[in-house]
């Protein structure tokens, strides 16, 4: 028989047999995971984006973080190379409807330090992601470029222009109510003009736009100007209403890149290139029977160089409780046919040009007095050269034939 104290120490059928001497091995073990595990998180919590933590989610002294909505259009990229040099913190919201996720990854090339740069995929008319945008970073201003901007295209689908640019622009105003952000420079236009009596136009020159476009950015304009009324706004707006713009960034880093199937509605700098390049057989001018010297429209036309600058500056002189209006223009017009000149020059083709009739909701005259700004603001277009400043842009489009490629996030 087996003495009692032996059965005990037996191990029993289905179980492991315990050697206390295991017992420090495995402690110790244990410990060392958990302390592991400890560090793990601790490192978690302090990398941008655990928990809310990120720094684009918090204010920080001495840096001003800017909402650029449409930044990866034309403009808004501009715009967000201009703010990233200047070292503010930028993020970038865009649907890339209209822009190119090529710009934005130029952008993430040029400032890849973390807390300079963000890219948000987000549709600004939906009011959901339009709020969670909001309540996930901490923007001290909102510069709002993100709209569709095409004249010809206005009048086709004036539905889709009343949706995108001023309820669009609601929504931006709401979020930022809910959210406590105070500054806003808003992209708006000439359009907003109509087809004055007179000649230059001030922005005391009264409104009476002639197309949704126009239509469409007054509205937006008005709401702006309506809720910056209202008790406990305490908002600091710049509304800039420029011209005709043109050009791209000296350096050759950004430029414009229109979608192909927009290109009939879209800039003339940009059909001239096209034409240039033999994308498209020609240029159509379309009308010449406006009462001008010769015939076709007058722009007063304005390098995007120029026009971030205005921006930049209406960022820095933004005051609570006020609002205020400029034109962004060089105060001269220049006619379609001597733009074409300066086209055919910067580009050392001789393009066709094929005549045809007027596009609806085009106006004959247009060009500003850019007095107020000049005054006010200290700015002053510098790019005034036109075969210059279409010199610089056709650089951009002859090495870059596709633009920025496939538009992949």
């Amino acid at each position: 028989m087996i003495p009692l104290n032996r059965r005990a120490s037996l191990p029993r059928a289905g179980m492991e047999y315990f050697d206390a001497r295991r017992k420090p091995r495995n402690v110790g073990k244990i410990i060392a995971a958990l302390v592991l595990t400890t560090l793990c998180i601790f490192a978690l919590k302090q990398s941008p984006g655990f928990g809310g933590n990120s720094v684009f989610s918090r204010h920080e002294p001495g840096v001003t973080h800017v909402l650029v909505t449409g930044g990866a259009g034309y403009i808004g990229s501009h715009a967000a190379l201009r703010l990233l040099q200047d070292s503010y913190r930028v993020t970038i919201v865009d649907n890339l409807s209209r822009g190119n996720m090529g710009a934005v990854k130029v952008l993430q090339g040029l400032f890849p330090q973390p807390g300079r740069l963000q890219f948000i995929f987000a549709d600004l008319g939906d009011q959901k992601s339009v709020n969670k945008i909001f309540a996930e970073n901490a923007f001290d201003a909102v510069m709002h470029f993100a709209a569709v901007a095409y004249v010809g295209e206005s009048t086709l689908e004036p539905l889709r222009y009343y949706h995108n640019i001023t309820s669009n622009t609601l929504l931006i105003l709401e979020a930022m109510a809910s959210h406590g952000v105070k500054t806003l420079i808003y992209s708006s236009t000439c359009a907003t003009y109509g087809e004055p009596e007179k000649m230059p136009i001030t922005e005391a020159t009264p409104q009476f736009p002639i197309n949704p476009y126009g239509k469409a950015k007054k509205m937006a304009e008005d709401i702006i100007l309506d809720f910056s009324k209202s008790k406990g706004a305490d908002m600091a707006v710049m509304i800039l209403r420029y011209f005709n713009v043109i050009g791209s960034d000296p350096e050759g880093r950004l430029g414009e890149a229109p979608r192909p199937e927009l290109r009939e509605h879209g800039r003339i700098s940009g059909a001239c290139f096209d034409a240039a390049l033999g994308v498209i057989t020609g240029l159509k001018v379309k009308g010449t029977d406006y009462p001008t010297t010769d015939g076709t429209c007058i722009r007063d036309y304005i390098d995007v160089t120029d026009l971030v600058d205005a921006h930049v500056k209406a960022l820095n002189k933004a005051e609570p409780r006020k609002v205020s209006i400029y034109n962004v223009g060089t105060g001269r017009g220049r006619s379609v046919n001597e733009f074409v000149d300066a086209c055919k020059k910067a580009t050392g083709v001789n393009i066709k040009i094929e005549y045809l009739s007027r596009r609806p909701g085009d106006y004959a005259e247009v060009y500003s007095d850019p007095t107020k700004i000049n005054k006010e603001l200290n700015w002053t277009a510098r790019y005034t050269d036109l075969k210059e400043s279409l010199s610089v842009a056709w650089r951009w489009q002859k090495s870059h034939p596709s633009g920025y490629g496939p538009n992949r996030i």
